[in-house]
């Protein structure tokens, strides 16, 4: 579509890659106390949240003996 009328120096383009910038990025921001404290409570509670769904499913989780147990006395009872 669009063409260049200059033609592009070849040897610029070979030394393109060697290029390197003087200029440095400035260095991260430190996160504010606040910041810090907020992503330590957001962890702990999301891990206290996992232990106590853990907690609170394991009685399901596991098998009921003692509704067997009643259930075997009551046909012996007979």
């Amino acid at each position: 579509m669009f063409r260049r009328r200059e033609p592009v120096p070849f040897a610029f383009l070979a030394e393109a890659d060697r290029f390197r910038s003087n200029v440095a990025p400035p260095p991260p921001e430190r996160p504010s106390f606040r910041e810090m404290a907020g992503r330590w409570l957001l962890g702990l509670t999301i891990v206290a949240a996992l232990v106590g769904a853990l907690v609170i499913g394991m009685p399901a989780l596991s098998l009921d003996h003692s509704a067997q147990t009643q259930q075997s006395q009551a046909s012996q009872d007979r």
